[in-house]
């Protein structure tokens, strides 16, 4: 039946409604992530202060009651009567696209907070909020609730010298799946701003536990401290390199270090006006380019590379950490959606462009011993590139070592498809749960590889180590899309590599060891969605004909609750069930449930790497006494 389509069905969303009607479009999501993006949306607006040399002090508030306080020493906000008839304050946090970003004006060189949204938004989406403004010597309350829908009237609340905003607001739980702010989520980012905002000072407190956690983050040279920090625990084969320069109204900073043992991939992580571009943009591109081609002209100059040779970004950049960090003025700065992933800014990449040419030149001049040392790692990933760029091709011609033959010969079941957009590798703990999977597989799309025992852990040990590890030697052969600085995720034989492993703590273990490898020598399977882990049931119910997995203890009591008295089963491992119950409940695409590895914050998962595998015990027992938990109600908690 056909639903009639008549003018009543056009709806005019009006004020903070379209807010939340379709929260996505403003936060991008209401998960956890769009949750933080609230305070990062009245960070921001402190930032911008800071930018602009107003406040020196930013304190983010955890409160007891699920609330959030964001406080600046900026100039405050007036709250006078505004030309469109409502106090300034109201005009700010209920109208869409208001703000002193739009006009010079305003005061701002230079802004993140462009389009004029955040305070708005982040009122559209609390149960309440109130503002208090340090301005023209008076403090102004005004409070919000309903989403914005409910406005008091401004209250002066005092006399001041000081200027500044703070502003408390509690985030809506009809609109978000969790109302619970991450202490560490927090802390990450605003660490990161007080590394880009040198000389400006960040305290982070938490008052809603008994025990109250604060940090304080400030950093007389932001940029150094930043790469030390996303450096720390690994071995470095350069200084820290710092480059600054200005071009067109453009300011730019640049910091970079390069990485040694196994770090084969690139890190590069950019801001714009203190906004991270997780997407890049035009900055990113000029800075990959002038990057490359500043180390190929130093190349040719001293000989190292003939006048038509040249080496890839990906053999320059082979190991490398750098941070990049704009200043961009208002007028100028384009992003790419609500959520500032990606600069459109043109101007963007010629100003990084001019930047490196000119000083990174002069750097390789000056440092001279470190700069050839350099050069001669890049020829050495130059050779690997091309080494495996042709065992690639010769593997696509049919042409396999012997070794490779014998190896998965011996251990891989195939599958029977050549399409390598449906193939599915199951990476399974241990011979026996092998064979039950072998059994219960579909083998025309999903092929088994059995692991014995534990592979290396990976971010301890080097290219030369793995060379020599025959199970890791399987996995790479079976994949068959190189490793390292080789690897191109497009080759992969396989659309989907699905690691299953035993519910228990090798289980756990072997899936992280797997992660780690992935992460540190085939990155691009997790960029591009492609790892997932298998969950197996951990129960199974059985009354009479009828017959339900669990898999967990919620899931258990439920089904106790629906079956009454019933048989229950644990499963120890995956050798336990028949190879008709793994395809039931594991294997089978139209009834398992699986897990997609992703990296959602790159400098995150780098750091956590780094610590919790490297061989820094230090590091690591220092993260596990302030993150982990051992108590005897809940045996391993993760704060």
């Amino acid at each position: 039946m056909e639903r009639e389509y008549t003018e009543q069905n056009i709806q005019i969303l009006e004020g903070l409604e379209a807010v939340r009607k379709r929260p996505g479009m403003y936060i991008g999501s209401t998960d956890e992530l769009g949750l933080h993006h609230l305070i990062w949306e009245m960070v921001d607006n402190a930032v911008d202060e800071a930018l602009n040399g107003y406040g020196k002090k930013i304190t983010v508030t955890l409160e007891k009651d699920g609330s959030c306080t964001v406080a600046d020493e900026g100039r405050g906000m007036p709250s006078g009567m505004h030309a469109s008839g409502m106090n300034t304050l109201q005009v700010i946090f209920t109208v869409l696209h208001a703000g002193g970003k739009f006009t010079s004006e305003g005061g701002y060189k230079t802004a993140g907070g462009l389009h004029g949204v955040g305070a708005s938004v982040v009122n559209a989406l609390s149960e309440w909020l109130t503002v208090e403004s340090a301005y023209g010597g008076e403090i102004v309350r005004m409070e919000f609730t309903d989403g914005g829908s409910k406005a008091s009237q401004p209250k002066i609340i005092g006399a001041t010298r000081k200027t500044g905003t703070t502003v408390r607001f509690k985030p809506d739980a009809s609109i978000f799946k969790t109302v619970n702010f991450n202490y560490e989520t927090i802390c990450d980012r605003m660490r990161e701003e007080a590394f880009l905002l040198s000389g400006i000072t960040i305290i982070v407190n938490d008052k809603r536990k008994e025990k109250e956690a604060s940090e304080t983050y400030f950093f007389s040279d932001g940029m150094m401290a930043f790469i030390d920090y996303l450096n720390e625990g690994k071995s470095v084969l350069s200084k820290p390199v710092k480059i600054s320069g200005d071009y067109e109204g453009i300011h730019v900073d640049v910091a970079f270090q390069f990485t040694g043992d196994g770090n084969y991939s690139e890190s590069i992580y950019s801001f714009v006006n203190l906004v991270r571009t997780r997407d890049g943009g035009t900055h990113e591109s000029g800075f990959k380019g002038a990057f490359t081609a500043a180390f190929n002209e130093y190349a040719r100059k001293i000989g190292k590379l003939k006048a038509k040779e040249k080496l890839d970004g990906s053999d320059v950049r082979e190991g490398l950490t750098a941070v990049l960090s704009l200043t961009v003025p208002e007028n100028i700065l384009q992003f790419e959606g609500q959520t500032k992933g990606k600069l459109g800014t043109p101007q963007g990449k010629p100003a990084v462009d001019n930047v490196i040419s000119e000083k990174l030149a002069a750097w390789l001049e000056e440092n001279r011993e470190q700069s050839d040392a350099l050069i001669d790692r890049m020829l050495l990933a130059r050779q690997a590139r091309e080494a495996g760029k042709k065992a690639r091709e010769e593997v696509r011609k049919g042409k396999k070592s012997a070794r490779q033959e014998r190896v998965l010969s011996d251990k891989l079941s195939p599958a029977n498809s050549k399409d390598s957009s449906i193939k599915e590798l199951f990476l399974v703990e241990g011979d026996s749960a092998g064979g039950s999977a072998k059994q219960g597989r579909d083998s025309r799309f999903q092929a088994i590889l059995p692991l014995r025992g534990k592979v290396l852990n990976t971010e301890k040990c080097t290219m030369r180590d793995i060379e020599k590890n025959e199970e890791l030697n399987t996995l790479i052969y079976t994949i068959g899309a190189g490793v390292g600085s080789d690897f191109d995720y497009s080759d992969s034989h396989y659309n989907k590599i699905i690691i299953m492993t035993d519910a228990d703590d090798d289980g756990s273990h072997i899936q992280i060891l797997l992660l780690t490898f992935f992460y540190r020598y085939m990155r691009p399977l997790l960029e591009h969605g492609m790892v997932y882990i298998a969950l197996p049931p951990l129960y199974k119910v059985s009354k009479g004909k009828t017959v339900e997995y669990c898999y967990d203890d919620e899931e258990l009591a439920q089904a106790r609750k629906r079956l009454g008295k019933a048989t229950i089963s644990r499963y120890k491992g995956l050798g336990e069930m028949s190879a008709q119950q793994l395809w039931e409940t594991t294997m089978n695409p139209a009834s398992r449930t699986l897990l997609k590895v992703g990296i959602e914050d790159g400098m995150k998962a780098e750091r956590r790497v780094a610590v919790l595998m490297g061989d820094k015990a230090e590091l690591r027992r220092k993260w596990i006494e302030e993150n982990v938990s051992f108590t005897l109600e809940d045996s391993f908690k993760v704060e």
